[in-house]
């Protein structure tokens, strides 16, 4: 990189929390980085591909089009070798691998430690891991997939997860259900214990995979517009 240029980083998620997460850690340990967001890979052309020093890609978000993402940025990644850090959801793993397994390419899991995350960025060009453990280990895809399964959420739960799905936020969520806060709140805390979730980014990873949208009956959409009732 010419002296006195900016490195340039694109985060491609369509969670907010993921993408503020992704940007403080970038803030704190790599304040010289310039970010540019995008929702979907699809949006991602060959331009900034090649201009960006690094892509940060979230697959568990991909609105249960991850295998789809795989095939884009394999196309990227076939005609420049952009360093790229992707976030694998278990059941896009084999393909993952298949296709975006290549040199300056990281793939980590949506519960990667933060140290983890910094370790890929800094260490992407000497001494990269092309495969987290924690993805790697088949003791992890398995709990989480058995879970997952097993797993019967309420009608309640299903309705908050599915309106939070859609960007409608909890106040919302209250007053169009007429319940409290409190009330929403609790039913989707119950319905991230039962799924094993332990952070509202790994909830919005859950209810935008293949299995989320399916059990919520949510339609892959790029965006759903919520009510105008205030936050």
């Amino acid at each position: 990189m010419p002296k006195g240029r900016k490195s340039t980083a694109v985060i491609i998620s369509q969670i907010p929390l993921v993408q503020s997460g992704l940007q403080n850690i970038i803030h704190d340990y790599f304040p010289e980085t310039a970010i540019n967001f995008l929702h979907y890979s699809h949006e991602l052309n060959p331009l900034q591909f090649r201009q960006a020093d690094y892509i940060i890609a979230d697959l568990c978000a991909e609105s249960g089009n991850a295998r789809q993402a795989c095939r884009h940025y394999y196309s990227l990644l076939t005609a420049h070798a952009t360093r790229c850090i992707f976030f694998v959801p278990p059941e896009c793993y084999p393909i993952a691998v298949e296709l975006l397994m290549r040199p300056g390419c990281t793939l980590l899991s949506r519960v990667e430690p933060i140290e983890n995350i910094i370790k890929a960025i800094r260490n992407g060009d000497e001494a990269p891991e092309l495969i987290s453990k924690t993805l790697a280990s088949p003791l992890w895809q398995a709990s989480m997939n058995a879970t997952h399964r097993q797993v019967k959420l309420t009608i309640s739960e299903r309705q908050v997860l599915r309106l939070l799905g859609k960007g409608w936020c909890i106040n919302q969520i209250a007053v169009m259900l007429k319940k409290s806060n409190k009330t929403i709140s609790a039913q989707k805390n119950s319905a991230m214990r039962r799924l094993a979730l332990r952070s509202n980014a790994e909830m919005f990873a859950w209810i935008n995979s293949a299995e989320g949208m399916k059990m919520l009956s949510l339609m892959p959409v790029p965006k759903d517009t919520a009510p105008g009732v205030g936050a």
